[in-house]
Parts: C-alpha cells; sequence; structure tokens
C-alpha cells in the first residue's frame, strides 16, 4: 500500500475503535486525547516503512516515512534498512533467498509492532516530557507527511517539521500524563500493526510469522493469491480503500461528537 492509505487506515482504526470504547465501554476521552491517538496511530501506520531508504546526500527516493525530515528521516531510515538487512542475513535459512535490501523484513514483523508500543510507553514513563514531546514530534510529521501527502510535497519538509513541533508542544502542555502518556504507546503498536495488515494484502506479502521457521525458510512472505491481491497506487486503492477509510473515519467523528456534545449541554 501506499504511504496516504497506510496513514489513513491508521487514523481510521483509530478513530473507530475510539468510538467503540465509548460506545460499550464506557471509556471517554477528550477531544484532545482523541486527536493525539489519532495523529500518532495514523503517523505508527507508516513507520515501518522507514526500512525504505533513499539516496540520503540527494534528498531523493525512500518511502513516504523517509522524506518527511528531508535528509535526517532520510538518513535515520538508511540506518533501520541496514540494520533491518542484518536481522534478515543473521536469522535466514537454507531457503531464504539473498537480499541486497531490509525493505519488508524485520520492521514488518509482530515482534517488532510489540517492541515499538512497549518501547514507547516505557521512553514516556523514563523520561518524562523530553520524551513525550520527540514521539510526538516524529509521529505527528509522519501523520502529516502519510495524510496530507500532496500539501507535504508543496509545503516542503521545513514548514512540516515546524508544525509538527509547534503542535507535540502544545499537546504535551495539555494532554494528561494519567491517561495521555501510555495511549502514545498503544496507538504506536497498534500504528505498527495497521502497517502489517495493509502490506498484508498486497503482492509481496509481509513475514507475518516471523520467527518462526517454516519449511527450512524464516522469512516466508504471506500474502493472497495474485489475482486477489491489492496492487499499490491501483484505483482500488486509491478510490475504494481509502474511500471506505475516509467514511468510516467521519461517522466514527460523528459517532464520538453527538454524545459529548449531548453531554456538555445535558450537564449544563
Amino acid at each position: 500500500m501506499m504511504g496516504p492509505s497506510h496513514a489513513l487506515s491508521g487514523a481510521t482504526v483509530w478513530l473507530a475503535g475510539s468510538w467503540a470504547l465509548d460506545q460499550f465501554a464506557g471509556y471517554e476521552q477528550s477531544p484532545l486525547m482523541i486527536a493525539v491517538g489519532t495523529a500518532v496511530c495514523a503517523g505508527g501506520a507508516l513507520f515501518p516503512d522507514l526500512d525504505l531508504s533513499g539516496k540520503v546526500t540527494r534528498n531523493q527516493g525512500g518511502a513516504t516515512v523517509a522524506r518527511t525530515f528531508g535528509v535526517a528521516s532520510l538518513f535515520v531510515a538508511e540506518v533501520i534498512e541496514k540494520i533491518s538487512l542484518g536481522v534478515y542475513h543473521a536469522t535466514k535459512l537454507s531457503k531464504d533467498p539473498n537480499r541486497k535490501n531490509g525493505h519488508r523484513t524485520l520492521t514488518h514483523t509482530i515482534p517488532f509492532t510489540v517492541l515499538v508500543g512497549w518501547g514507547t510507553t516505557a521512553l514516556c514513563a523514563a523520561y518524562g516530557k523530553w520524551a513525550v514531546i520527540a514521539i510526538l514530534f516524529f509521529m505527528i510529521g509522519l501523520a502529516l507527511r502519510g495524510l496530507f501527502d500532496e500539501w507535504a510535497k508543496r509545503a516542503g519538509w521545513v514548514i512540516v517539521t515546524l508544525l509538527s513541533l509547534g503542535a507535540a508542544y502544545f499537546t504535551y502542555l495539555h494532554l494528561p500524563g494519567d491517561r495521555g502518556y501510555p495511549m502514545l504507546g498503544l496507538a504506536m503498536g497498534v500504528g505498527c500493526f495497521v502497517h502489517i495488515l495493509g502490506d498484508l494484502i498486497t503482492r509481496a506479502g509481509v513475514p507475518i510469522l516471523w520467527p518462526i521457521p517454516i519449511g527450512r525458510r524464516m522469512w516466508r512472505m504471506f500474502g493472497p493469491p495474485d489475482r486477489y491481491s491489492i496492487r499499490a497506487g491501483s484505483k482500488f486503492e486509491v478510490v475504494v480503500l481509502r474511500g471506505v477509510f475516509s467514511v468510516v473515519s467521519v461517522l466514527a467523528i460523528i459517532g464520538l461528537a453527538i454524545p459529548a456534545v449531548h453531554r456538555h449541554f445535558t450537564a449544563g
């Protein structure tokens, strides 16, 4: 799937989940908490593609996420890609093919998703506001790059960086720590998992069962047969899937807003 589709799917899942929690579990969130969770989940749904690097010195190539902060994020993507490729070669079995890049390997696995979610929560708990601001800055930037792809291209990475920094600091000032911070880790983990599910329905597939060896292969790619798979950038993805994600997101926002408005006027 393309970057914008990944980001929109993450936002949709978080909004729909927030609505379900509100309706069936009585878990109320402030508008700011919902907005932050949605942005972080949308950013998290792009995060695994940091294993697709480009040309750092020319600020070219790479996945959508790798171009978010210009050369800096391209460099991070280059490092993650090399780490992913190293893990692939260190753990591959006799029937795993040789690879020259680490795309769709380590960062597209369930253990990585769990590690990201747990690590985010642990960082916030250990380092407080500085970790929170850094994580929000990075995730909000990815969300902007993914959800508003064409605008972000025109505006450039400097504008995206400045907006991300301002939004991260504003959010930190107003986000409650008791319920707000742990949700960042959950949003990150859910976003990464949604990304894996999105790539699972494409032709290339993902190593969803790693590190379980199957038939002398550690990195077996799983996905649907070609005739049922989604081609990245196809009309089905851009029109149908994004259309469904958009409709579900709008309905979830309406479903969250109506009870909140009702509670506000009833209390008043």
